[in-house]
């Protein structure tokens, strides 16, 4: 068994910090760094960090693309790529030391081609192999149907791989069609797809059991921020409480908290210690800078507070 993470919307993140924010100023950015960024790759990075090794598979395009792969490579990840017509997007965050708190800026992927939909497939359907655990994380670039994430679900069925599934809006909501392994929604997302606004921490515990008891999905993880998370399964519900941290950045928690997950699921933990890692995981992320990730040793810290 091994695994696979999907990147189909990659990014090169570029991080910096300025001493204030004012508009209409030129303003002094300092202490550049530069990430491979994207959900799946997130989560192999910290995955290789917890040595787990794990096949990185995203498409890449023009200068950008070629320096993220520059970049995984130093990193000795697993890197399985598809060279596409598409400039890969570049991210970019900001951290004002002032103020301590950081401004993300997302920036749009150009519409993919046909073609370029196809060769990826066909890696995919190359790579992931019968027992394999395939993770798919981000969100979709434009120019990929809705149900695309889905389409790749469904191409896999007959290999009896375990699907973890860690996006968002109407992506999400037609992927969970499929039986899956195990889905990361936060809050939102999972009111979201119960057709609500709002519900109470119950509600939310409740509707995430019926998902298991319909057979749906066998792992319901569900994020709160600095409260921690839960997890629904067969066997009911266990919570893992977030310790208290100064956060330095939150880029890349909810891949750490996948990568947490994965380590725990190939080492044949229990749904509770599974819970600890994924947490644990996510908090370390937010004592790197930028979009660093989790490293081991924060991770060895936050797992003996919780």
């Amino acid at each position: 068994m091994k695994v696979v993470t999907l990147t189909v919307n990659p990014a090169l993140d570029k991080s910096a910090k300025i001493d204030k924010m004012s508009p209409f100023d030129k303003l002094e950015c300092y202490d550049i760094t530069y990430h491979p960024g994207g959900g799946g790759i997130n989560i192999s990075r910290v995955l290789d960090r917890l040595e787990v090794k794990s096949s990185c598979l995203f498409p890449y395009g023009g200068k950008t693309g070629e320096h993220l792969v520059e970049l995984l490579q130093e990193q000795k990840v697993n890197v399985v790529n598809t060279e596409i017509s598409v400039l890969t997007r570049e991210n970019f965050a900001v951290f004002n030391t002032e103020t301590q708190l950081q401004y993300r800026f997302g920036m749009p992927t150009t519409t993919f081609l046909e073609e370029d939909m196809t060769a990826l497939e066909n890696v995919i359907n190359k790579e992931v192999t019968t027992g394999d655990i395939f993770v798919i994380s981000g969100s979709l670039p434009k120019g990929l149907p809705i149900n695309y994430y889905s389409k790749i679900v469904k191409s896999l069925q007959a290999k009896k791989v375990k699907i973890i599934v860690d996006t968002s809006g109407v992506a999400f909501h037609e992927v969970v069609k499929n039986k899956l392994f195990l889905i990361k929604p936060n809050q939102k997302e999972l009111c979201a797809l119960a057709g609500k606004e709002d519900m109470t921490i119950k509600e939310k515990e409740d509707f995430a059991m019926q998902m298991i008891i319909a057979e749906k999905v066998k792992y319901v993880v569900v994020s709160l921020g600095k409260d921690g998370a839960f997890m629904a399964h067969k066997n009911g519900i266990v919570h893992v409480q977030a310790p208290k941290i100064e956060v330095k950045s939150t880029i890349g928690a909810g891949d750490s908290m996948v990568a947490g997950l994965i380590y725990a699921i190939v080492h044949n933990k229990s749904p509770k210690d599974m819970l600890r890692s994924g947490v644990a995981c996510g908090v370390a992320a937010t004592l790197s800078e930028g979009s660093d990730l989790a490293k081991k040793h924060n991770i060895e810290t936050i797992l003996a507070k919780i």
